[in-house]
């Protein structure tokens, strides 16, 4: 996709946000996602290969001077490669933005280094089941939904494509976007992620082919200081071999329904 497009998709979401009725919430980190959708290549090409994990290895480094993202070598790229790296981006201006200093400890607990699924912050991202929404719920980081009239352009997104949670599920992480009624009268949901078979860039999908959705907001960057403790978290690590089931996703990720 044209970066120009993807930078006007992204700003346009910032207005919907910026532009809100003083009665409907605005959170207060949801730009800064989108901000850092706006710093992202367009394109590069889909895949889940090696070269893949490698180039995200490169893309997220840690230096004397902090956290670097540099996403134009985590090109061909993935979804949630794709999204943890705005995350990252969007936690590091969320802590500048609240006066929070991001020490060192939390800078190393955030690099990929190719942690399997339920060890340490990459391993809950990039997990099966609802890894964002695990990380989120465990650390303080941000507040889950399953609401979609609660949804806000900047809110992390993991999409089930059927009903299956872990081993059987087909999953998507992403940024939610917006969400809009075509001339059918049928939702379309607007969303930003390394998509197939393009890459970076935006989507719009309908919301009928979505199973289930889990929204992750960003609330409280000060919470970063719980990553570098981060044990290995169980049930994460057992969605490889496993079905899980949606109460306990909801009991482990703070929803109530």
């Amino acid at each position: 996709m044209n970066l120009r497009l993807i930078a006007f998709q992204a700003a346009s979401a910032i207005a919907l946000v910026t532009q809100a009725t003083s009665a409907e919430f605005v959170p207060p980190y949801n730009d800064l996602v989108l901000n850092a959708i706006q710093t992202m290549p367009g394109g590069g090409g889909y895949t889940t290969t090696p070269a893949a994990d490698a180039g995200l290895e490169r893309a997220v480094s840690l230096g004397w001077f902090g956290l670097r993202i540099a996403p134009h070598r985590a090109q061909p790229s993935y979804c949630s490669g794709a999204t943890y790296q705005v995350f990252i981006s969007a936690l590091q201006a969320a802590c500048e933005r609240s006066q929070i200093r991001m020490p060192r400890a939390v800078q190393r607990s955030l690099v990929m280094e190719r942690q399997p699924d339920g060890v340490g912050v990459w391993g809950r991202w990039n997990a099966n089941g609802p890894g964002t929404a695990r990380l989120f719920h465990e650390t303080g980081l941000g507040v889950n939904f399953e609401d979609w009239s609660l949804a806000r352009p900047g809110d992390f997104l993991k999409i089930f494509w059927n009903e299956h949670i872990g081993k059987r599920e087909r999953g998507h992480s992403v940024v939610f976007l917006a969400r809009e009624k075509d001339r059918t009268g049928a939702w379309q949901v607007r969303i930003w992620s390394s998509n197939q078979p393009d890459g970076y860039g935006a989507k719009t999908v309908p919301q009928s082919d979505i199973k289930r959705a889990i929204f992750s907001r960003l609330t409280h960057p000060s919470a970063c200081t719980n990553l570098p403790g981060l044990g290995v978290e169980t049930y994460l690590a057992d969605m490889l071999r496993r079905d899980g089931s949606i109460a306990e996703l909801r009991a482990l990720t703070g929803l109530s329904r």
